[in-house]
């Protein structure tokens, strides 16, 4: 059996490519305790370390003599996000916890590590940021291969476009290659059009899905397996004036698609992000959803937000995936999360090189 151990787990996203991929996940760090409460619900037999990860003990997470395949994780990254221009710099604090990560890969010595993050830690002083942390790995012992590269979600059959970056070592002298880009994109409406239709604010727990399995996409009936009905049908509750602009906005359109006389609260409609009030096109991939919630991200046909399986969906989350917390944090934990099918399509790839590998 192949053990990973995930820290800055968040929900577990990532855990759960490795696991489609075939990985046991033996631990996780995660700090806030609505993600790390999901992903004990999701991962189970995982031993879930809520807490600093300063100040946990890397020795304490697996059993003495097992050894351990892989350490992943996405430290957190709101200095490098090229969306935060006011804390995108090496002085914030957190751009420095990748540090941690280094700490564990030198202790616990996993034949692999995979760091992801958002893809402008690539621009972060002229590439020097994601040139450094390379080096702070290589000078761990025996990690002189590491590979680093921007994947998009969508070339990996989730219906979203996407970028994050891969940073992928090992010490077993493997030149990794990351995996071959799919040809064929899955659309929204390949992703949701079995899913209930619901009203602004409606909290459905639970409903039967509006397709057959016979009816249903091949990326639907991918997603539904060992679930029997829609669960987590839950949609914010907009003001008026909020649904009121909706009617304005056709599928790929945004926030300038709605009258003046709408927007009068905007002192300055001039400094809107693009992805503001954006319905999404049920013919293409989703656009990122990372902030559904706060940038009002429209369903393609419903004058409504877009809903928690909807978004879960989007993420390549499967339906039987139940997250915790209030509202706002079940949205926070799947708009911070990796696709699972992209992580899927990086630890399949890092299995198979390490058979290559042991084969010869």
């Amino acid at each position: 059996m192949r053990y990973g151990i995930d820290i800055f787990s968040g929900a577990g996203g990532l855990s759960l490519g490795a696991e489609m991929a075939g990985i046991r996940i033996s631990s996780a760090i995660e700090i806030n305790p609505h993600a790390a409460k999901t992903f004990q619900r999701n991962h189970k037999g995982a031993k879930v370390l809520q807490g600093d990860i300063q100040k946990i003990d890397p020795k304490t997470l697996h059993g003495k003599g097992k050894s351990v395949f892989v350490i992943m994780g996405g430290p957190p990254c709101q200095g490098f996000s090229m969306s935060n221009t006011r804390t995108r710099n090496m002085k914030n604090e957190k751009n420095f916890l990748f540090l941690e990560f280094v700490r564990f890969v030198q202790e616990i010595r996993p034949e692999w590590f995979v760091l992801e993050n958002v893809w402008g830690i690539t621009n972060i002083n002229e590439g020097k940021t994601q040139s450094m942390i390379e080096d702070c790995f290589r000078s761990i012992e025996g990690y002189d291969n590491i590979t680093s590269s921007v994947l998009w979600a969508s070339d990996y059959g989730v219906p979203q476009n996407r970028n994050r970056f891969f940073m992928v070592g090992n010490r077993l002298g493997i030149d990794f290659k990351f995996p071959e880009r799919h040809t064929e994109k899955v659309t929204v409406n390949e992703a949701i059009s079995d899913l209930p239709s619901l009203q602004n604010g409606e909290m459905l727990d639970e409903t039967a899905y509006t397709l057959s399995l016979e009816e249903a996409s091949e990326y639907e009936r991918l997603m539904r397996k060992g679930s029997d009905k829609a669960r987590q049908n839950y949609v914010s509750k907009n003001n008026d004036l909020v649904i009121e602009r909706y009617k304005y906005i056709g599928q790929g359109q945004n926030w300038r698609a709605i009258p003046d006389h709408l927007m009068q609260n905007y002192a300055d409609k001039g400094r809107c992000h693009s992805g503001i009030y954006k319905r999404l096109r049920a013919d293409q991939p989703s656009v990122v959803i990372s902030n559904y919630r706060k940038s009002m991200l429209i369903h393609p046909y419903e004058d409504r937000g877009i809903s928690v399986r909807e978004a879960a969906r989007l993420q390549s989350f499967p339906d039987t995936f139940i997250f915790e917390g209030p509202l706002m944090h079940i949205q926070q934990q799947i708009g911070n999360a990796v696709p699972p099918l992209l992580a899927k399509a990086v630890f399949q790839q890092i299995i198979k090189q390490t058979k290559e590998h042991e084969q010869r």
